[in-house]
């Protein structure tokens, strides 16, 4: 048996080459024939040209590479959908670089026109490129092998032998042994086509089919997605529902007359930390536990939530952010009535130590001859006091080892009562005395238990206790799990596209005119693989037990001596066939000369 494996082509023979393929080195691919004639001037010709650039692959990658480099700023500059607070701060911190920001849309990168048109035209390009290569996958599915080119001598992948077998045998076990390698088989005149590998093409098609899913996916998710921040302290809970929120935002098309009725009660918040080394005041349990149901008579039940532990609930996910203390006060006016009770959240300002502020707000009190006197604390609370001498009210470490509540008293007109809407966590000092004492600030030091009095008897404020809070996310977005099939439907399709190769092999039966059978088997790739000749010389191989070589001795006396096979080709004899480029007709012995 003689192989060869990449034949090497004179310089004018290219055009020959071409015509003895044939049919048989075209459409190996479903990548449409580029036209290289320019459109006829006019509307119309503009327009075809311009599709066809818009629907090219180069053109789809192009704008896939924009698409990825427009995505940037929307991670580097502030968002007003995320966080407005921080780009009007951007703004007064920058205010020349934050109008031409503006101007640019820099503040809404995902809601621009120029990101939105290329998110638009990508679509558009990939479902333009996708229609007619699918189409003409289709036709290639329900077509056939094409038939043998005329010399197979000139494929990358060759190999010959002769046999005693009768050609009509050696044809039946090649067309048995290729559809046992699951190829597609098709007999054409004394030789047998062959081909396989259409999962590459399927595989570049589910890849770009998927690219189109994911793009759907991220668009219903940005318009019909909500998302917002509760805060709550334990023994307290949330029902889903616009008014519960601390904050809300929502896609363009979401309707909150659909929000799922649920809701969760935090029963407790339960948090260690590292309490030495350097990792000192590190979370190694960060952990909230609630009650939660759903529908409106839905049954309850209990969960832990973690950080990277959510609860899944009607379709939305409640993700734990942040924890800190609600210091509870109970505050009695000038009368001696308790005017409020309860947990007063206050905010982080030390995300490590938990050195936290915050404000209560009395709006109801009156004084002792029942004038009104809204009364307004400001306060700083430590959950580990250094302790008298540190020289500053900041905590040392995040649990409640030595907790301190520090509160300054004022009274007067809390602006409540405006309409205005108000910051809770902020005290507004505008219609608002301090409270003084020999001509000093009233301000208060107290451990759990202890009470501040107000001057001229307006009552007082006591630190009965701690509470934990938490905060938490309540997203609902549609499309993840479109998203998700699309991802990994894209990886699959990529995989496919890479790894799989597309080949056609043929194998063609002659008598010779000494009555021997000619056998030649040659094979054809989409691109260069080495793995071609060594497929081909396996197949040789598994079909030689039914065209067995024939004895050197029977060759006769006119062979010409033959070459060395090349490297890494299949061979089955030491006698290998020299190709042959000749523009004449191919004898049937031609590559089997021994």
């Amino acid at each position: 048996m003689s192989t060869k494996t990449d034949t090497p082509r004179e310089p004018d023979s290219g055009a020959g080459a071409a015509g003895d393929l044939g049919t048989a080195g075209s459409q190996l691919s479903t990548a449409p024939q580029e036209d290289v004639t320019f459109p006829s001037l006019g509307p119309i010709g503009w327009a075809r040209w311009f599709w066809r650039q818009l629907t090219s692959m180069r053109v789809a990658l192009l704008l896939l590479f924009l698409l990825s480099i427009g995505a940037i700023p929307g991670s580097l500059i502030p968002q007003t959908s995320i966080d407005p607070v921080k780009v009007d701060q951007f703004k007064a911190d920058h205010s020349t670089l934050g109008g031409i920001y503006d101007k640019l849309g820099m503040f809404h990168v995902y809601s621009s026109v120029w990101f939105s048109a290329i998110y638009l035209l990508l679509f558009i390009s990939l479902i333009g490129c996708i229609v007619p290569r699918s189409w003409q996958f289709v036709g290639q599915l329900r077509g056939r092998p094409p038939a043998a080119p005329r010399r197979l001598t000139r494929l990358p992948a060759y190999t010959t032998w002769r046999t005693d077998a009768a050609p009509e045998e050696v044809l039946g076990a090649a067309r048995r042994l290729m559809k046992k390698r699951r190829f597609r088989t098709h007999r054409t005149g004394t030789a047998v086509a062959a081909e396989k590998g259409y999962l590459r093409e399927a595989g570049n098609l589910i890849f770009h089919v998927a690219l189109i899913v994911m793009l759907v996916a991220f668009a219903v998710g940005s318009l019909w997605k909500s998302e917002g921040g509760k805060l709550v302290t334990e023994g307290d809970g949330f029902a889903n529902s616009l008014t519960q929120f601390d904050d809300f935002k929502s896609g363009a098309f979401f309707d909150t007359d659909t929000m799922e009725p649920f809701g969760f009660t935090l029963n407790k918040f339960e948090a260690t930390y590292e309490r030495s080394g350097p990792q000192k005041g590190t979370p190694r349990t960060f952990r909230a536990h609630v009650t939660y149901y759903t529908g409106a008579d839905g049954k309850e039940h209990r969960k832990a939530v973690e950080v990277n532990t959510p609860l899944d609930i009607a379709g939305s996910k409640v993700f734990l952010l942040s924890h800190g203390y609600a210091p509870e006060v109970t505050v009695k006016d000038g009368r001696g009535k308790v005017v409020y009770k309860g947990a007063v959240p206050f905010l982080p300002q030390d995300p490590k130590n938990l050195t936290s502020t915050g404000v209560v707000k009395v709006p109801g009190a009156q004084t002792k001859d029942g004038k009104r006197n809204q009364l307004g604390f400001q306060g700083f609370f430590v959950p580990t006091f250094g302790g008298k001498g540190s020289g500053s009210m900041f905590s040392q470490f995040p649990a409640l080892d030595y907790p301190v509540l520090t509160l300054t008293a004022y009274h007067g007109d809390l602006g409540v009562d405006s309409g205005l809407p108000q910051n809770v966590y902020q005290l507004q000092k505008k219609y608002l005395k301090q409270y003084k004492v020999k001509g000093a600030p009233l301000a208060k030091m107290m451990l759990p238990g202890e009470t501040m009095k107000l001057p001229d008897g307006d009552g007082s404020i006591q630190f009965t206790g701690i509470k934990n809070w938490a905060s938490f996310k309540i997203t609902h977005q549609p499309g993840n799990g479109l998203a998700l099939t699309g991802a990994v439907a894209a990886l699959l399709g990529l995989a496919g596209s890479l790894f799989i190769q597309r080949r056609r092999v043929w194998i063609r039966a002659e008598a010779g005119p000494d009555g021997v059978t000619v056998v030649e088997m040659a094979g054809l790739g989409r691109s260069e693989s080495p793995r071609l000749p060594e497929e081909l010389g396996d197949l040789a191989g598994a079909l030689e037990p039914d065209a067995p070589l024939v004895p050197d001795a029977v060759a006769g006396p006119e062979s010409d001596p033959q070459p060395e096979p090349a490297p890494g080709a299949a061979s089955g004899s030491e006698d290998p066939a020299e190709p042959t480029d000749s523009d004449g007709p191919a004898e049937p012995s031609e590559g089997a000369r021994a």
